[in-house]
């Protein structure tokens, strides 16, 4: 505890880390303003007693940082974005020149390739603006609207979760940490205050071993996060004897660490865009007046919302998501060609396309490990509310996955921060 305090310290003694923190506590600050304004003509009384029955919102309701629980300005998050990004990152493996644009072209092929994920941003959150309004008007939930009423929301929308876009984006690039993450992670914790008074109000002495064997599960999850997230598979590296003059360079060895799960929290996001987005397209399609449309946007629908196909999906996703964004954010060949142009090598393993194979057979292995335990704790929450009948679980177990990741990577860039100041 006294660690901890003493840097909290160091964090606000030092000014550029003041500003970076004050940055970011401020963006939030702004977020949860904008998320508490809901959007005109709309009343939402008849709608929270239909958000509180529908799971599928409520996992919706994690992206969108609490905003859609009041149909706020910016009631869709960072939800478009991360599907733009989810969608950009997908082409590169059907598109030669965008895997070229991304992975060769270096900070400018990267930054180019994020504007095109902030272009598609925008119609996509048109799409899900029109599709959601749509949605709640069928079901009776936010009564008829008028055209100008529906036109000018879907513009509000939009415009809300292109403004929270660009205010991720800002706190990625000036504060500590992913701007994006944050404001999910924010939206989760804004949320914790009316759902333990929920919980006290409804408390029912004879589910008292159910809450506990929650609890229990949850602090097994939270553990287990923690230490799949901080576990590293080290490849010993060697670095060649070079002679300069009269000095000696070199003859030191090291290793290259490589993460239990190198994806972190993203295949979690990504597999959860991927399920819901379709949902959401369906429960629209299914109220068009075509029979054939209406047939097979009903029995997709029926498919997502059985518990146990929506689990294996679900559990499917993750898994290959995790290798996904592994094979995105890491590059075996990348890392091969460093290594030898640094006069680095692996110890029985030949430089160049050979160390490059070893590590990506290493990285495979290791990322299995981490992609089962991934996709096992993410559905474990859904076999939870299957066994006890309680809903809330499902929802409060992807939002404790999500909270504990992010935590711990805003840790460990806070004090990768501290410890490159005081050096």
């Amino acid at each position: 505890m006294e660690k901890f305090i003493e840097k909290i310290k160091q964090v606000f003694k030092d000014r550029i880390l003041r500003k970076k923190v004050l940055f970011v506590l401020g963006a939030l600050v702004i977020f949860r303003a904008f998320a508490s304004v809901p959007i005109p003509g709309i009343d939402i009384s008849s709608f929270e007693q239909f958000f509180s029955q529908n799971q599928f919102l409520g996992l919706l309701n994690i992206f969108s940082g609490g905003g859609l629980s009041n149909l706020s300005l910016v009631m869709l998050g960072v939800g478009p974005y991360i599907t733009a990004s989810i969608i950009m990152q997908l082409s590169t493996i059907m598109f030669p020149k965008l895997k070229a644009l991304y992975h060769e072209e270096g900070a400018a092929g990267k930054k180019k390739f994020t504007q095109y994920s902030r272009l598609l941003t925008f119609p996509l959150a048109l799409m899900q603006g029109y599709a959601f309004l749509t949605l709640l008007q069928n079901q009776n939930v936010i009564g008829q609207l008028t055209t100008f009423d529906i036109v000018s929301n879907i513009l509000i929308i939009a415009a809300g979760s292109v403004f929270l876009m660009w205010v991720g984006e800002l706190m990625t690039e000036f504060g500590i940490g992913n701007g994006v993450s944050l404001l999910i992670f924010a939206g989760i914790v804004a949320g914790l205050p009316s759902q333990v008074s929920q919980l006290l109000f409804t408390f029912d002495v004879s589910q008292i071993p159910i809450y506990l064997g929650f609890f229990i599960v949850a602090g097994l999850v939270i553990l287990g996060v923690v230490i799949v997230t901080e576990a590293e598979r080290p490849i010993p590296i060697t670095y060649a004897k070079r002679v300069r003059g009269m000095k000696v360079y070199g003859g030191i060895s090291t290793y290259l660490p490589l993460r239990i799960n190198q994806a972190g929290v993203m295949p979690i996001i990504f597999a959860l865009s991927i399920l819901l987005f379709p949902q959401m397209i369906l429960s629209f399609l299914a109220n068009i007046q075509n029979a054939t449309v209406v047939a097979v946007s009903n029995f997709i629908l029926n498919i997502l919302t059985n518990q146990v196909l929506y689990a294996i999906l679900y559990f499917v996703l993750v898994f290959l998501f995790t290798y996904f964004y592994t094979a995105i954010t890491f590059d075996p060949d990348s890392i091969a060609t460093n290594l030898q142009k640094s006069g680095a090598f692996v110890p029985g393993i030949r430089p160049g396309k050979t160390t490059s194979e070893y590590i990506t057979k290493i990285l495979t292995r290791v990322t299995f490990v981490g992609a089962l335990f991934l996709g096992a704790i993410a559905v474990l929450p859904l076999v939870m509310q299957s066994i006890t009948g309680m809903t809330t679980l499902a929802i409060g177990g992807t939002a404790l996955l999500i909270v504990v990741s992010v935590v711990i990577d805003l840790v460990k860039k806070v004090d990768a921060q501290v410890a490159m100041r005081e050096y």
